[in-house]
């Protein structure tokens, strides 16, 4: 099997890598500064990982990342690539710093999504979105987080759709919540380990079939209201 991760030097990415090594997978993982990505880097060694860089905001970047991949197939794309921008007011909302977090969470996914689509095989292919329960309309009690509430919540309806348009060539398109987790930017008082998350994460993707596509879901498995 061919993963592939994105914004996989720290956190729940690099997590994600770990698992599927120690899994027999083969892996794709990528960094926007490969140079910088030294725990990624001390992976390598495992001789089923590359690691190729990736700005998931510029066009550019993506065009050259897919070329690099020739014509490897994607049994599994992580969208796992996301900032969160701070977590503005209502009183200090900055409209530009909401485009760069749109621009990386959200259309940073789809354009990943969509240079790598010829490679990921029918019948068998699975996207998967790394987004937040902080992008359910549903569950946002406690307001603000402009930027990353609202790219959040954008990531959850390109997947949607992808489910929608794909689902006649079989390829599986969710979005995943991976719980408050030890990363830069869940804090290190969150509950639950980078390596926790990551093998919520693996299995649930394990387990998915054609009847999950289009749906949100906790790591753990059980699905959030939109």
């Amino acid at each position: 099997m061919q993963v592939v991760v994105t914004g996989a030097n720290r956190g729940i990415g690099l997590a994600l890598v770990g698992t599927w090594l120690a899994r027999g997978a083969e892996v794709i993982a990528t960094a926007r500064d490969v140079k910088l990505a030294t725990d990624l880097n001390a992976m390598v060694a495992n001789g089923k990982l590359r690691v190729l860089p990736l700005d998931v905001a510029r066009d550019d970047s993506v065009k050259a990342f897919a070329e690099a991949l020739g014509d490897t197939s994607v049994d599994v794309l992580v969208n796992n690539a996301g900032i969160s921008g701070g977590w503005d007011t209502l009183a200090d909302v900055s409209i530009d710093n909401i485009l760069q977090v749109f621009n990386v969470n959200a259309l940073g996914s789809l354009r990943v999504t969509r240079a790598l689509l010829p490679r990921v095989p029918k019948r068998t292919g699975k996207l998967v979105h790394i987004t937040s329960q902080m992008g359910s309309i549903d569950d946002n009690t406690s307001g603000g987080a402009y930027a990353y509430r609202m790219s959040k919540a954008a990531l959850n309806m390109a997947s949607k759709s992808l489910a929608v348009d794909l689902s006649g060539r079989g390829i599986i398109s969710v979005v995943v919540h991976p719980g408050w987790v030890q990363t830069d930017m869940g804090g290190r008082s969150a509950p639950v380990r980078p390596d926790e998350s990551a093998e919520n994460i693996v299995a649930l993707i394990e387990r998915l079939t054609m009847d999950a596509t289009g749906k949100f879901f906790h790591a753990k498995g059980h699905e959030i209201a939109w």
